[in-house]
């Protein structure tokens, strides 16, 4: 007699367990246990030898020539830049991000170019009516463009319509927590259903050699909702970050099997929809004649693309056994809390009696490991009320002993700047550096940085 088997899943890590609980043991999340339907395991099923009856693969050897995979260029370089080149034949891409960030007006643009250049596309709106998506195509000027629209979400549905005709060179679903496959139980967002609508969509990806574009939910915390298995079913996975407050928007890959990882995409928003930024320094540095206490310009590096921003720090005294307070914005906050404790210890500055705030100019965040230097120039300089020079960048990495490392791509980072005006650069002393038209002022301690800034030698 088959065994009824029970299985319960978590809607948030996609983790499997064999009763209910209140917590998800693996992600800790409350109340995300579902119940999926049960799978009925067979007294055939359990002894079958798997390694009998099946049928014979193809093997081939690893130094085989291949050819790199043709692309399209969608029409939006900024798109292209982060995709790796463009959109390969047969990939499936995943791209997620905060509700009104723009995901659908920047589909809607790429699907619209291509469109325009004879290709066909195909524009699958589960959130909305096939109405609303040509209005919006209208309001951004793309009204003429021979997109085929529909709103479905049954992938029975679409992918019967697919067949019917020449496959589209690009697929766009809108987004993959609305499918609904009649293969699993469950309603549309669920763990099984989700995977299992990728799961078909992909396979039609792989089959026909469309381009498909699947866009997805987050949750709070910015990641993409559903089952972390959806990012390892697809090829490439795009994070559209920025605040909705800030007119920019940053493309950023997370993963990518036919590109690199650390390139970025940086668009503006408009009344035209989102339009490429070709210089994005221009768009984060504030535009000043002259040099103002705590602000310190910063190359910071994105991938090949360097990315002039200036950071912003303030400080203010307290009156005695007030507990201060630190606030920062576009860093992380342990970063700055170690770089407060080297000034204090290494260099005689105390932070205990004020409250400090550090702000990244732009709604840009910074991950890159050199605007240690910049952040410790700009707290010197908030403090001492020394403005560090208009003229002059600022990047290396602080260590917890005081001394300043180099770091990558110096060289990179001094073209960038001299091509904006700098004439400086205010730089560890260890490693070579290329400057080129820009004089560099090596350091090789914290110390004799805080000495230069504040006029001590």
């Amino acid at each position: 007699m088959a065994k009824v088997t029970k299985r319960f899943v978590c809607q948030a890590c996609g983790g499997v367990s064999s009763r209910w609980q209140g917590q998800c043991t693996d992600c800790a999340e409350w109340n995300t246990l579902v119940e999926e339907a049960p799978v009925v395991a067979t007294a055939f099923a359990a002894k079958h030898d798997l390694r009998r009856g099946g049928r014979q693969i193809e093997l081939v050897a690893l130094d085989a020539d291949v050819a790199l995979p043709p692309r399209t260029q969608t029409g939006i370089a900024e798109f292209d830049r982060t995709l790796g080149g463009g959109l390969v034949p047969g990939s499936a891409t995943l791209i997620g991000g905060d509700p009104g960030i723009g995901k659908s007006t920047l589909l809607i643009q790429a699907a619209a170019k291509l469109a325009t250049r004879g290709l066909p596309v195909a524009y699958i709106s589960g959130e909305e009516a096939a109405d609303q998506v040509r209005l919006r195509a209208r309001r951004l000027g793309l009204g003429n463009a021979p997109v085929k629209l529909a709103s479905a979400t049954s992938v029975r549905d679409i992918l019967a319509t697919l067949d019917g005709g020449q496959p589209p060179a690009m697929l766009v679903i809108d987004s993959i927590q609305t499918m609904h496959s009649d293969m699993i139980e469950g309603a549309p967002g669920t763990v099984s259903q989700v995977r299992a609508s990728a799961q078909e969509l992909i396979r039609y990806a792989k089959e026909t050699g469309c381009a498909v574009i699947l866009v997805g939910h987050v949750t709070k915390d910015g990641s993409i909702a559903g089952p972390r298995v959806l990012e390892h079913m697809v090829d490439t996975v795009l994070s559209f970050e920025g605040e909705r407050s800030h007119q920019y928007r940053i493309l950023r890959a997370i993963k990518n099997r036919f590109g690199g990882t650390d390139e970025i995409g940086v668009f503006a928003m408009a009344e035209a929809g989102l339009g490429e930024v070709p210089n994005p320094s221009a768009l984060f540095l504030t535009q000043r004649d002259e040099g103002v206490a705590g602000a310190v310009v910063f190359p910071a590096l994105e991938g090949t693309r360097p990315l002039l921003v200036e950071i912003q720090a303030l400080t203010v005294r307290l009156a005695s056994g007030a507990t201060p307070r630190r606030a920062v914005v576009g860093w992380d906050s342990g970063r700055l809390a170690m770089i407060l404790a080297v000034l204090e210890a290494r260099c005689g500055l105390s932070f205990s009696t004020a409250e400090v705030y550090l702000n990244v100019a732009g709604g840009y965040r910074i991950t890159d490991p050199a605007a240690d230097l910049a952040v410790a120039a700009a707290l010197v300089s908030a403090l001492a009320e020394r403005p560090v020079p208009a003229d002059a960048v600022t990047f290396g990495e602080v260590s917890l002993s005081g001394e300043l490392r180099p770091v990558a791509h110096a060289a990179i980072r001094l073209k960038e700047s001299a091509k904006l005006g700098f004439e400086r650069a205010l730089v560890p002393s260890a490693g070579a550096i290329e400057a080129g038209s820009i004089t560099p002022n090596r350091f090789p301690t914290l110390g004799r940085l805080v000495d230069h800034l504040l006029g001590r030698g």
